[in-house]
């Protein structure tokens, strides 16, 4: 299963507000969501850029995952996502060809998507993510 595109760039941030200041007022993007993912514990914010999408990601949770990185790692690029026509196939895909993956079905993301996630250590460091409507 081939991507169609990048869908976006998941960027680890500490404060939300803050970040999405950065991005309107230095970028000039403008913030056309915010959700909260509550199983995911994080809040978001998205920008569109031409066709892709960056996403902010605010932990709602210090022991969630991306509390767990931005403790870590600081903040920063988090992971990147494809846009694949079908998240299943993707994942069961990946899975055949060796890849460990973090999600063995796909999932209920922010803006609805069906995402799933395969490992960083199975993709060269690289957390990536599969989604479709």
């Amino acid at each position: 299963m081939k991507p169609t595109h990048i869908e976006h760039l998941g960027i680890a941030v500490r404060n939300l507000e803050e970040s999405i200041r950065y991005f309107e007022d230095v970028l000039g993007l403008e913030c056309y969501n915010i959700e909260e993912v509550k199983d995911q514990k994080v809040r978001t914010a998205f920008f569109k850029v031409g066709e892709t999408k960056l996403e902010l990601l605010e932990s709602t949770d210090p022991e969630g995952p991306i509390g767990k990185f931005v403790e870590k790692k600081g903040e920063g690029i988090h992971h990147i996502a494809f846009a694949v026509e079908d998240t299943k196939a993707a994942l069961e895909n990946a899975e055949k060809k060796g890849v460990q993956l973090i999600d063995k079905a796909p999932r209920k993301g922010a803006e609805n998507l069906n995402i799933g996630f395969l490992h960083p250590k199975s993709t060269h460091g690289v957390l990536t993510e599969f989604c479709c409507k």
